[in-house]
């Protein structure tokens, strides 16, 4: 391209998006509620939220009672939602269905409150307060909106929370295991299992519980390892019978031969164990 001709393109371009900033800040001055509804609904039209944002948050004060208060507040929530401002987006969806819950846009709003608390969730090695939140308000926008066009996303998502929870759970257990707190993992393997038993992390944790069993026994006193080893046997038993074609057989029988290795010898050198 030409350079004169670049130069004109740079400098229209520039005279365009100062004249639309000079135009936006008369608007924010403006005290035309009319006028500023107006641009509000054009520039939310053209996905420019922000602006948007900033007309509707200056309007809606001043529309309370009109008919397009309704449509207005959901505009604004919708606007901190297109923003990714999740925590924003959510207390103001809650709060339009609570003051419009009649309205057709009562079900989606609560839909999007749940969506922005699901959106604001955090990586499973943070804290997980905020996440179980976002599962009961998805909870109960199913139980409100049993029908829901959003029901088959909505499931969804509280999957995927429950998921990450399940993750979290798994993940802090593993850790024990990581660090060689053999009992303490033995311990959080079993809680887990016993409270997540249809967990896609279950079989691993099923197996890694009979590998800390054995490693814990291992470094037992004396006394205590045939009644340890002897356990990590049943573990493994539960394990496949739970999981007979699992992944970690191979791993397991390992762990079990050893099992029955260690409890041998300790039966030669205490026939009165045996």
């Amino acid at each position: 391209m030409n350079r004169g001709i670049l130069h004109t393109v740079v400098l229209l371009c520039l005279l365009v998006f100062t004249t639309s900033c000079s135009n936006f800040q008369k608007l924010l001055k403006s005290n035309d509620v009319d006028l500023k509804y107006k641009a509000a609904l054009e520039y939310y039209e053209k996905g420019d939220y922000y602006r948007a944002n900033q007309l509707l948050e200056q309007v809606m004060p001043l529309m309370t009672g009109r008919e397009e208060a309704e449509r207005a507040r959901f505009y604004y929530a919708n606007t901190h939602y297109q923003q990714r401002e999740y925590m924003l987006s959510a207390f103001q969806f809650r709060t339009f269905y609570e003051t419009y819950p009649r309205s057709e846009m009562a079900e989606e709003a609560m839909f999007l409150q749940a969506k922005s608390l699901y959106n604001d969730s955090p990586d499973f090695e943070q804290d997980q307060t905020s996440t179980i939140t976002a599962m009961e308000s998805i909870q109960e926008f199913l139980v409100r909106y049993p029908s829901s066009q959003f029901s088959a996303e909505a499931n969804k998502m509280f999957d995927d929370l429950s998921a990450k929870l399940d993750l979290k759970a798994f993940e802090s257990a593993r850790l024990y295991y990581k660090l060689r707190y053999y009992k303490s993992a033995v311990v959080a393997f079993t809680n887990f299992l016993r409270e997540n038993p249809s967990s896609p992390y279950s079989e691993q944790a099923a197996y890694l519980r009979v590998d800390a069993q054995y490693r814990f026994a291992l470094e037992s006193v004396p006394d205590k390892q045939q009644e340890r080893f002897m356990e990590a046997i049943d573990f493994y038993q539960a394990f496949i019978d739970q999981y007979p074609d699992s992944s970690y057989l191979r791993s397991a029988e390992q762990v079990y031969a050893n099992a029955q290795s260690e409890l041998e010898k300790i039966k030669k050198n205490n026939p009165s164990n045996s």
